[in-house]
């Protein structure tokens, strides 16, 4: 899944950023309003750390703006103010969630997890394909009672699938969702990650279908020769 932390303070920023990427969330960072307003014009993010306080535009104002411009994306605002009519503006203007500073970090990953199972039909912190599953909480994945151990970029892409089983995602989403902005487009990066997918998830690996010039999709065993 894909963030975008928009925080004027670098050191700040720097730390979510760094945290998120630990928590294998691909994660680009703005530290301004209209660079992070640039950033959404260009890229598609699953959700935004929105801070309130930005030196060149308020936060509500920018959150009411992506909304009046059908950005679909999550919004959850970061903000000093604790007084409630602070809170219920962030969230008229838009918002889906707040946090107040300071905060733990577990808390906003918890926050963060929750608003993506709004748009999964699996409510829980488990994603599966036939055998293969990977628990969202914990971070890990199994093949059957097998825990798999994956690299950051594996474990991006395999949820990236998971959460859209049964549907084709091409090579440039996998990109825009599992690398930052940075990434060189014509890289071959992504069949090369998602041939050793294959090899550590053994003959599961099989589920991963390759549409040969569109992408990739996985399916659930019951649908392998469909």
């Amino acid at each position: 899944m894909k963030i975008l932390i928009i925080e004027d303070e670098k050191s700040v920023a720097d730390n979510l950023k760094m945290g998120l990427e630990q928590h294998k969330f691909t994660t680009d960072v703005a530290y301004s309003g209209q660079d992070g307003y640039r950033l959404i014009e260009d890229y598609s993010y699953d959700i935004i750390i929105l801070d309130l306080m930005l030196p060149d535009m308020a936060g509500e104002d920018l959150c009411r703006k992506l909304r009046q411009e059908k950005v679909q994306s999550f919004i959850l605002m970061l903000t000093a103010k604790k007084q409630l009519g602070n809170i219920v503006e962030g969230l008229n203007c838009g918002a889906d969630d707040y946090l107040t500073k300071p905060f733990e970090f577990s808390e906003l990953i918890a926050r963060i997890r929750a608003l993506l199972r709004r748009t999964s039909k699996n409510k829980e912190n488990i994603l599966y394909a036939s055998n293969i599953k990977i628990d969202l909480g914990s971070e890990q994945v199994f093949v059957g009672e097998k825990e798999i151990k994956l690299t950051k970029k594996e474990f991006m892409i395999l949820e990236y699938l998971l959460r859209y089983k049964g549907q084709l995602v091409s090579r440039n989403q996998i990109l825009e969702h599992a690398w930052d902005r940075n990434v060189d487009i014509f890289t071959n990066i992504v069949d090369t990650h998602i041939k050793n997918l294959r090899r550590k998830l053994g003959k599961s690996g099989r589920f991963i279908k390759t549409i040969y010039g569109s992408g990739y999709r996985i399916l659930d065993d019951e649908r392998i020769n469909n």
